[in-house]
Order: C-alpha cells, then structure tokens, then sequence
C-alpha cells in the first residue's frame, strides 16, 4: 500500500447514516465474494473480482492472493439508500482470528456467513460466540446455494440449532443447485433472478411456483417478529395486515436488541442476492448513532481507536481507526493515552482495499485510517486532549505455535528482531522472544500457516530471509533424595598457589523449583568473604546438569564445612571447589530429568472426539474432561510440550480443518525413564558430533 497524493473526498459525519459491519464466517464460506458483490451492485467498483483470479478488492495483498484466502481484515466502503456502508472483511483462518477479534470491537454489526453445503463450521460458530459476548447484532447469510449438495434450508436449521433459534429466514431459494435461479426476500415479498455475475436489476414478481412457499416463510417471519413488539402483536392477531416498512422496522429493533437473527441467502460469485441484503443492512443493522461504542469514552470531545496497523515498507505505519466521539481532523493534534504523547494526525485515508483518497475529517461512528503517526500502534486510543480513560483491551488469541528461528545470512539478528518486530505491530498475535533456557529466538503464532506466513512477508516486505526449527523443548533437571560431598582444590605451581576446601549438603526443594543457599559455616572454617564464591560456583554448575545438560533447579545447598589456606585460598579456589562439590552430590542424588507439561483444550466437532482423544492419548496425553456445546466437544487434557510441538498438523488431518486448540504451561513433571534415556544418550551425543 503506497501514500501517495490522492484527491481529498468529502466523507459523510452523520453517524445516524453510517452502518458499520464486519463480515465474518468460516474459510472458505465467500466472504471476500460477497464483499465484491455489494462493492459492484452499490457501484463502488465497476466490475465484479474473483478469488480465484486474485482480482478483489479486499484480498489486495501478494499473499491473499497466492493462496486465495484472506490473511488481515480488509476495509472496504460503499452507499446504499443514502447510507455509507463500511465493510470489514475480516479472515476466516483461525491462524489469523487476531484481526476478527479487534474488527468486532469496532463494528455495530457481524455479518455472518456459512456455505450452504458444508453449513454451520467451527469459525462461524467462534465468530458468532464472540459476537454474543459483545452483545453485538447479528445477520447471517447462506452462500454458494449453486453449487452440488447445496442445502439453504439444512444450513438454516443448523443456524437455529446450533447457534440460536432465534434465527429466522428474511429470503429463500429459487431452486437449488445447478438449478437455481433466483432468491425471494420474504421481508418484502419481492423476488431477484440471478443476473450471472452482472448487477441485480430490480425486484420481480415471485414465481407462481414459489407463492406458497414464500407467504409460509413470510408468516413464520411475522410471527417471530410480533413476539418482540406487543403493540404488532395486538394489530397481527387482530388480522390486521402489516405493512412492510413497519415490520422492517421492528425487525430492525429487534436485531439491534439481539432479540432476532435474519438469515438471508445468495450466490456472490454470481451477484445473487447482494441487493436483499444491502437492504437488510440498512434496515438491520444499527447506526452508530442508535448503538453507543462499545468503547466508553464518556467525557471526551474527540476520540478514535486504532484497532489495526498496517506495517507498510514503503509508508510506514498506517494505523486504521473507528470514531468513537467528535471529529478527527488532519493536521490536528492528539494524544496517545497509553504513551501519554501527542501525536500529529496528518493525512487522513478513506479505503477501499489498497486504494484510498485523502479526507479532511472523520466524523463520529465512522472508520478510516492515518498515516505515519509515530508511536501510535493496535489497540491504542486517541484523544483531543489528556483525559484519565483506559484504552479498551482487544483480547487476542494467545499464540499456540512456535518455532526457532535463524537468519540466512550471518549478522542479520538485528535486522530480523526489529522486521519482526514491525510485522507483530501489524498482527499482535506473532510474538517474537528468546527463550532464555535454551538461547533460541522464537515465533510464535496462531498455527504454521500464521507463521509462514510472516516468515514469507518478512522475505519479501523487508528482504530478511530466516530458517524455521522445532523449538527445542526447555527440559529441566532435579534431585529426588539427599546427598553429601566435599572437595578440595588444590593447584600448586611454584609460587602462589590456590586452594579451596568445601562441604556440602544437597536435598530436594518440596516444590521441585527454585534454588535455596544456606551459610551453615561456624567456627570461621571458610572465611566470610570466600562463603559467597561457592555459592557463586554450585549456581554456574546448576546451569548445566549432569545428566542432559539442562538447568538443574528444585535445589536446597547446605554449606556445612570446609577449610582455607591462609595464602593459597582465593576466591576463585573456592568457586571451583563448590562447583566440583556439588557435582559430587548430584550424581549421588538420584537426579531427575522434568519436561514442561502443557494444560491444552481443544475444539472439535462431536464426530471426531474419538480420534482425537486416541490421538491425545498416544502423545502420553491425560484427559481431563469434555464439554459438549452446539455440535462441538471441548477436550481439555494435560500433554508433555515434547508431544504437542507438531500438534497442528495432526489436528488439521484428524477433523478437516474444523478444530482449534489453545494451550499454555502448567507445570514440570518427571519424564518417564524409558524417554529420559534417550534424551539423556542424546544430549550425549550432540558434543561428540561437536567434535568430528
């Protein structure tokens, strides 16, 4: 995305005219499509792209368009019924689910999709719980009615099934299949015919064949709209004959309360169906002005949150923003509530995909974006001036996947630390840190794809080429009983010599984490000054265990004798000697290998729960429950990190690309010994191959 000098547009402030919808469903369900669709029937665009060709205009990026799937929301605009529709079109991966999550908190409205063959999928009921939990409204739409085993009606009862009941149909099909030739909008009991990928023309009259049809799914649709207004109610079991604006009406209030779901259907490949649902938009989903921000910003003159950054090479940052309150205007200044800096807006962007226009202002409600604000990044708030409000938090995913990476080229760390950097400023759900046990420089990301994805970007945004590892699993080592050792250092080589005489107590810590030192010296033995060496010494030896080479922890030391040289003894006599003692000890300690193990849940859809836990328990995996909820299992279960490292793959194959998992770090537990002797013969291994 290139800033360059555009022309400057005027842009609607009035929130009551603007609708502001983020478009959301599985991948693979047509969201890009239907984006399109509208953008080309509202005449936002003058011909219709394909996925397929790489031609949208959502799906604008090089990546997006080499795997036909969108990586980062997108935001697009148009005007229908003098109203300014700002569409998000946001990606359908889980891998890249950071960008919905920060999408839904800036939009009055979700717009559902689910393929009208495969139904109602994992994401699509992820995005629709999350859309729940902010009491967002919701409108939900049937794609791909032409293709082979398309179901409306199937794909209709699993919306009412599992996600609400409360979802009720506003069209129905003409046909089905290869057949298909058309949709009726009971709402307004009008009928569209397929234009075959030209713009809708206007309603016809409905099928003779479809009459019936059409006033049953009508009636079903007045009777769930009355419930939700008593005074509707009255007039309809009256017999009173309803008018459409005023049953558009409250079908509208009643979406903005959450009280009912309109279900609508189409092909948006074919343009089929696009101008039912702008209609259902305009009517269905609130204004600004009718639905306070979720964001409270109670107080404030002007406010904006940046709920994405763009990490441009050639722009630099580009932050994209949704008006809280008052007016953002260029060339005005604000200040970053989390910094506590001002920031200088200078050119202000209307989008639409990668092309923009300069705007003088954004009013309150609307969304666009800025460039080149120098501190300001995801998730911070804007304000005219500094007021006590805390910025909103996104609540993003946490990674599930890492992998080590190494630059290609020798003395690029730098350059891949702060290009990474760059890239996590654009998606927060890539964290880039080192593991401090083992050294490594990790990734970490929502799946494989999300971090190829970003190893890919950072080739071609910033020419930084990197290597990907499996992590090496940060194994610890410990002590299971008591064990006693002394040693002496002694080096004579004519003149000055070194010696250094220590006595020590090991024993396991109840915890089997941390490290405890205890001066037990009476009697001046070992002079106080000499005490903290062998401290210093038996932590350097801790470093690296004996049995793998991992760090040792768990440990409680008892310095209880020893003995000096009044002119030999140093310092360094005495760390050696504490050092060399406590591997003493060690060895006859009984010492433990301890893995990390991972608390994981998994969501899968009922019919592959038994592969699953099969699956979870030959990675040494112990269940601990399931919860059925809405034709999904979640499977919580403890599992060894070393076994679950690779675990996104085997979840892809076993479900089809409907599960997800999440996990974090529970606890150290003994590795089984059978495991531990490899690893141990292993990690021997390693410094002979060193040396050939």
């Amino acid at each position: 995305m290139r800033i360059e000098a555009a022309k400057i547009v005027p842009v609607p402030t009035e929130a009551g005219k603007i609708r502001n919808v983020a478009v959301t469903g599985h991948r693979g369900t047509g969201k890009t499509s239907l984006v399109e669709a509208m953008l080309f029937q509202a005449g936002a665009i003058n011909r219709l792209g394909s996925v397929e060709q790489g031609s949208t205009t959502s799906d604008w990026d090089e990546d997006e368009q080499r795997r036909q799937m969108s990586l980062a929301s997108s935001i697009c605009h148009l005007a229908w019924q003098e109203r300014k529709i700002n569409l998000i079109d946001t990606p359908g991966d889980p891998g890249f689910s950071g960008d919905t999550v920060a999408a839904l908190r800036v939009v009055e409205g979700a717009l559902v999709l689910a393929s009208a063959v495969m139904g109602v999928e994992v994401q699509t009921s992820r995005v629709w719980a999350r859309a729940e939990e902010l009491g967002l409204p919701r409108l939900a739409f049937v794609n791909m009615l032409d293709r082979e085993r398309a179901d409306f009606f199937r794909a209709l009862e699993q919306f009412r099934s599992l996600l609400s009941d409360r979802c009720v149909a506003v069209n129905i099909p003409i046909g089905s299949e290869h057949e298909l030739t058309g949709i009726v909008d009971v709402l307004h009991l009008k009928a569209y015919m397929s234009p075959e990928g030209e713009r809708e023309s206007g309603p016809v009259e409905i099928p003779a064949e479809l009459q019936d049809a059409a006033a049953e799914y009508r009636e079903k649709l007045l009777d769930s709209v009355v419930e939700t207004d008593e005074k509707l109610m009255e007039r309809y079991l009256e017999g009173e004959e309803l008018g459409h604006e005023e049953v558009a009406k409250a079908l509208k209030d009643a979406v903005t309360r959450g009280e009912l779901f309109p279900v609508a259907c189409g092909v948006a490949t074919k343009n089929l169906g696009t101008t039912a649902l702008l209609d259902l938009l305009v009517e269905g989903i609130p204004s600004p002005a009718k639905r306070p921000p979720a964001i409270d910003v109670d107080g404030a003159g002007t406010a904006a949150f940046v709920f994405k950054t763009v990490a441009d090479p050639f722009a630099g940052r580009i932050n994209l923003f949704r008006v809280l309150a008052g007016t953002l205007n260029s060339d005005s200044t604000v200040v970053n509530t989390r910094s506590h800096n001002k920031e200088r807006v200078g050119q202000l962007l209307v989008l639409q995909g990668k092309d923009h226009e300069s705007a003088k202002e954004f009013g309150a409600g609307d969304i666009g974006a800025v460039a080149k604000l120098k501190e300001t990044t995801t998730g911070d708030l804007l304000l005219d001036a500094e007021r006590d409000i805390e910025p909103p938090k996104l609540d993003f995913p946490e990674p599930v996947m890492s992998f080590a990476i190494t630059p290609k080229a020798k003395g690029d760390e730098e350059k891949v630390g702060t290009s990474l950097r760059r890239l996590a400023e654009e998606d927060p759900t890539l964290v880039l840190r080192r593991d401090q046990q083992t050294g490594e420089q990790l990734l970490s990301g929502m799946s494989q794809i999300h971090v190829e994805v970003a190893v890919e970007r950072l080739s071609r945004r910033f020419g930084v080429d990197v290597d990907l590892h499996q992590p090496r699993v940060p194994y610890l080592e410990t002590i299971r009983k008591e064990a006693r050792a002394r040693h002496r250092y002694k080096k004579q080589t004519g003149g000055r010599g070194q010696f250094g005489d220590c006595e020590i107590v090991i024993e396991p810590l109840p915890e089997r984490s941390g490290y405890e030192f205890v001066d037990e010296i009476v009697g001046g033995v070992i002079a106080q000054g000499f005490r903290p060496a062998v401290n210093k010494g038996i932590q350097e030896a801790m470093e690296h265990g004996e049995l793998a080479g991992a760090p040792v922890q768990g440990v409680k030391v008892r310095l209880v004798d020893g003995q000096q040289h009044q002119v030999d003894s140093s310092e360094m006599a005495f760390k050696i000697a504490g050092s060399m003692a406590f591997k003493d000890a060690y060895q006859k300690a009984d010492p433990v290998l301890l893995e990390p193990i991972m608390e994981v849940e998994v969501s899968v859809p009922d019919d592959t729960v038994g592969a699953i836990n099969g699956d979870l328990n030959s990675r040494r995996g112990r269940l601990q429950g399931m919860e059925p909820r809405a034709g999904m299992t979640t499977i919580k279960a403890e599992v060894p990190m070393a076994e679950i490292l690779t675990y996104s793959q085997a979840l892809t194959s076993l479900t089809g690309g409907r599960g997800d998992y999440h996990m974090h770090f529970l606890r150290y537990e003994e590795v089984p010994s059978h495991i531990a002797q490899k690893l141990i013969a292993e990690s021997q291994k390693e410094p002979e191959e060193a040396k050939v």
